[in-house]
């Protein structure tokens, strides 16, 4: 009878210590995980978000990214954008205004992209420099990606992926 007794104490406690053990562990509910081919930066008072240059066809592309302006008070902008490799170039663009507490997608409608020239194509990266307004400085390396799937049409028409469709069963 004693051993039976011990036998269910310890099966017990056994099972309680792998619920109870995931307890102490940092959800990823508490940090910020974007699953993105983009890359982004939020140390500054303008987050700048899944920046990604698509391209229809080596050698130009267009520069998108999602800016938001964490200050209540203050609108802000991007100024300019530089290559940081001299085979790059950055095309001219006027700059991008941004409200106080708001945001601009240059991927959305009604936006355009900065576009960009030299040696690229899809699945290089490209070191990048922003400046935005209030001196923030953010250094990126973003990746080019092809003008298809949730890209397609960014940089008008082309850059058809070969990605073989999914199967139905």
């Amino acid at each position: 009878m004693q051993l039976r007794r011990s036998l269910a104490l310890v099966s017990g406690a056994l099972l309680l210590t792998a619920p109870l053990a995931a307890c102490g562990s940092a959800p990823a509910t508490n940090r910020v995980n974007t699953i993105t081919p983009g890359t982004s930066d939020r140390d500054g008072t303008v987050d700048v978000l899944n920046a990604v240059i698509v391209s229809a066809e080596q050698g130009s592309g267009v520069l998108i990214t999602t800016l938001v302006n964490n200050d209540n008070d203050e609108g802000a902008s991007l100024d300019s954008v530089a290559a940081d490799d001299e085979t790059v170039q950055v095309g001219e663009f006027s700059a991008i205004s941004i409200d106080p507490n708001g945001f601009v997608n240059l991927a959305a409608e009604g936006q355009e992209g900065i576009p960009v020239e030299g040696e690229l194509a899809a699945g290089d990266v490209v070191p990048l420099t922003l400046q935005l307004s209030g001196g923030q400085v953010v250094q990126l390396n973003v990746p080019v990606v092809w003008n298809c799937q949730e890209f397609a049409g960014i940089d008008g028409e082309g850059g058809d992926c070969d990605v073989a469709e999914p199967e139905e069963h």
